[in-house]
C-alpha cells in the first residue's frame, strides 16, 4: 500500500482494510520485527481514530493496518474531554495526520446505560460512571424528541454530536478543516458483520 497523504487516500485505505477484515482475508501488514524496529525512532501515522473502549472494537484489526498506521484514542462511549481533544490535536499538529475518524459501534454499553438512565432505570455507585452517562444524556434526550428510539441509531447521533463538539471546542482542528488539510469522518461499526459504515463527513472528503 502506498502511504496515504490526503484525507481521501487515508479513508480509502481504511475502508479497503475493513473490506479485507469483513471477508476474513486480512493482510496483517506492517506487523513484523523489521517494521517494529524501523518505527522505534519516530511515528508517522496516516490517520487518528477516536473510538469506544469496547474490547470488540480493536481499530488496527478491523481496518487491517499495522504498527505506526493509526494514532488511536479511546474511552467508554467515545466521550469528548480535554485530554481527548489534546491527544487529537497532537496527532494533527505534530504528526500531521490528514484524517480523524470518530468510531462508534452497535450495542454500545455506554449508550445503553444513558438510555436506561434517561428512563430512570440505571443505578451505579461510581461517581465517574455516572458522569460518563450524564455526558451522553443530551444526545439521548434530543434523539427521543426527534423520534429516534433505536439504540444503535442513538449511538450514531452521538457520533455526530461528538464530532460537532470536537470541532466547536478545538480551534486548531476547525482551522485545519477549513484550510482543507484535515477531514473528520464519523463512522459506525457493526460487531457481527465487521463492517464500518460512514455516517458523516466534515472536510475534503467525497
Amino acid at each position: 500500500m502506498t502511504r496515504p497523504q490526503s484525507a481521501q487516500e487515508a479513508l480509502d485505505a481504511l475502508l479497503a482494510g475493513n473490506a479485507n477484515f469483513m471477508a476474513g482475508e486480512p493482510a496483517h501488514p506492517r506487523q513484523d520485527a523489521d517494521m517494529r524496529r524501523s518505527l522505534a525512532a519516530a511515528q508517522t501515522p496516516f490517520a487518528a481514530l477516536f473510538g469506544c473502549s469496547d474490547s470488540r472494537l480493536s481499530a488496527e484489526m478491523i481496518f487491517d493496518v499495522g504498527l505506526g498506521d493509526l494514532f488511536v484514542v479511546r474511552n467508554a462511549g467515545q466521550i469528548i474531554a480535554q485530554t481527548i481533544i489534546g491527544s487529537l490535536e497532537f496527532a494533527v499538529e505534530f504528526l500531521n495526520v490528514p484524517l480523524i475518524v470518530v468510531l462508534g459501534h452497535d450495542s454500545c454499553g455506554a449508550t445503553g446505560a444513558a438510555i436506561n438512565s434517561n428512563a430512570g432505570q440505571l443505578s451505579s455507585d461510581s461517581e465517574y460512571v455516572n458522569h460518563l452517562v450524564e455526558r451522553l444524556l443530551p444526545t439521548v434526550t434530543n434523539s427521543l424528541e426527534q423520534g429516534i428510539t433505536e439504540h444503535d441509531e442513538i449511538t450514531k447521533e452521538h457520533v455526530k454530536d461528538t464530532i460537532e463538539e470536537l470541532v466547536s471546542r478545538s480551534k486548531l482542528i476547525a482551522e485545519r478543516i477549513k484550510s482543507g488539510s484535515l477531514a473528520v469522518v464519523g463512522a459506525h461499526y457493526q460487531l457481527a458483520e465487521g463492517k464500518v459504515e460512514i455516517i458523516s463527513t466534515s472536510g475534503n472528503i467525497q
